[in-house]
């Protein structure tokens, strides 16, 4: 990777083999969407986590993926509110996998698909837009965890509808 790469105000965490880039305002949740995110890895609800970098990290372009590293002046600090800055194990670059973006104006209950990806340095990502207030690890871990609902339907011989989502009538029955 450059050592010129963009800097931006944003902060990421390596989940399994893929980075989570947090953007937002000042305030938003960045840091604690990470320290969240490493505390999950570590109960299991998501694969092993760890820092990248917060408050400030580089993008680079390499083979068409998108790779994000801690500024160097940051490497393995995290602020945690009430406590300050502490020092973490941290990885020195990742592939970027997710982008979250906190207090996002164009978060919804059912997102459309386009609210859903972003572009990033020409590189097209998954996106998650999230609302001010709204706690955003619920939807990271269900990212993180699951397939994309439609996908999961599936068709019943019996569903008069086709789709299988509802209770069958023997089984309500029975």
């Amino acid at each position: 990777m450059s050592a010129d790469g963009k800097s931006i105000h944003a902060s990421a965490v390596l989940v399994d083999d893929r980075a989570v880039l947090i953007r937002g305002p000042s305030g938003s949740g960045k840091s604690r969407l990470v320290f969240d995110l490493i505390l999950a890895g570590q109960s299991g609800q998501v694969p092993e986590a760890m820092l990248v970098g917060d408050d400030r990290v580089h993008l680079d372009v390499r083979d068409g993926k998108l790779w994000v590293r801690p500024a160097p002046e940051l490497v393995g600090l995290l602020e945690i509110r009430g406590l300050g800055i502490r020092r973490l194990d941290c990885a020195t670059g990742a592939i970027v996998g997710l982008v979250v973006d906190l207090d996002a104006t164009d978060a919804a209950r059912l997102p459309e698909p386009e609210a859903l990806k972003t572009t990033l340095e020409g590189v097209e990502l998954p996106r998650i837009p999230v609302s001010a207030g709204f706690s955003p690890l619920p939807l990271v871990v269900a990212v993180l965890t699951t397939i994309d609902g439609l996908a999961a339907v599936r068709p019943l011989d019996d569903c008069s509808k086709g789709i299988g989502n509802h209770i069958s009538p023997t089984i309500a029955t029975e």
